[in-house]
């Protein structure tokens, strides 16, 4: 099993042709991803040949669907055009959207949200400014390598793309069952809770790690919900506990004032709810080892 994304997924690429997105989309069809088609209005009804494969490039999300039944969209555009870009798959109701570009103004990630929320929040936003979402063995959308870990029993959700990737090589002789990237920004789709939701009504996942960082409060809200609605046992790791008071440190999201956002806070508040927080993510890691070998 495996949660938002699995082997039935078809994807479409926004912005394939680019140079981002044909590597990338390279990179997911190596890794057993089923890319269906790519969107560029500039250049519909032309084809492009991705490692063998034969991709048509379409005007719209909604012609991409309309002709191939895709239900994903990865997003590589640059972040003048990217709330264009959410805001078409959102009209196409497309079931999920990956959004990979970082730098989009705050503004229009939350006009974009606002936008989504207005229309009955039919399509799952991931990002911006992620690494995407993977579920090993079954599918890719987005740039985490493919070849780092295998199916397994862990769900990871993660606030940095790095430490994502470190945790899934950390825990790749146990594997996982999907590992998302929800990105660092203050405005974005899916949140740790969402994550939270939906590794614990997943049978085939039986623990589940987080990755948070300084900054905002969604970590809190993550242990008041695991308090209340997650019976799985969680690991969590938090980014940033030497970072200096009220600087912005590399996300955007990430800025401290007074106690509030610190990583500090963070850990007190997973713990006080029975989730064991490492202080580097090889301790997380093995924390998870204990949790597994529990089991």
């Amino acid at each position: 099993m495996a949660i938002f994304l699995d082997q039935n997924s078809k994807i479409i690429v926004q912005g394939m042709t680019g140079s981002e997105g044909m590597k990338h989309t390279q990179r997911m069809l190596k890794g057993g991803s089923n890319i269906v088609g790519g969107v560029n209005p500039r250049k519909a009804g032309e084809t492009v040949e991705v490692d063998g494969k034969t991709l048509p490039i379409f005007g719209s999300v909604a012609e991409a669907m309309k002709a191939t039944a895709a239900n994903v969209t990865v997003m590589f555009v640059p972040p003048a055009f990217a709330k264009a870009a959410m805001i078409e798959a959102i009209d196409a109701e497309i079931k999920l959207a990956v959004a990979i570009t970082e730098g989009i103004p705050v503004h229009d990630s939350a006009e974009a949200w606002a936008y989504n929320v207005s229309k009955g929040l039919k399509t799952r936003i991931i990002g911006p400014n992620c690494p995407g979402i993977i579920s090993p063995g079954k599918s890719n959308a987005g740039i985490t390598p493919s070849d780092i870990t295998g199916p397994g029993p862990i769900g990871l959700v993660s606030k940095s793309g790095t430490l994502t990737y470190q945790m899934m090589f950390e825990l790749r002789d146990i594997g996982m069952s999907t590992a998302i990237g929800i990105g660092g920004d203050p405005v974005i789709g899916t949140t740790h809770i969402d994550a939270l939701e939906a590794f614990q009504n997943d049978p085939e996942t039986k623990a589940i790690v987080l990755i948070g960082e300084i900054g905002g409060d969604s970590e809190e809200k993550a242990a008041a919900y695991i308090k209340d609605h997650v019976t799985k046992p969680v690991v969590a790791y938090v980014a940033g506990f030497t970072a200096p008071e009220g600087k912005t440190m590399g996300h955007a999201g990430a800025i401290v004032s007074g106690s509030a956002g610190t990583a500090q806070a963070k850990k007190e508040a997973f713990e006080a709810v029975g989730v064991k927080v490492g202080k580097t993510p090889s301790e997380t890691a093995a924390l998870m080892r204990e949790v597994i070998s529990s089991l």
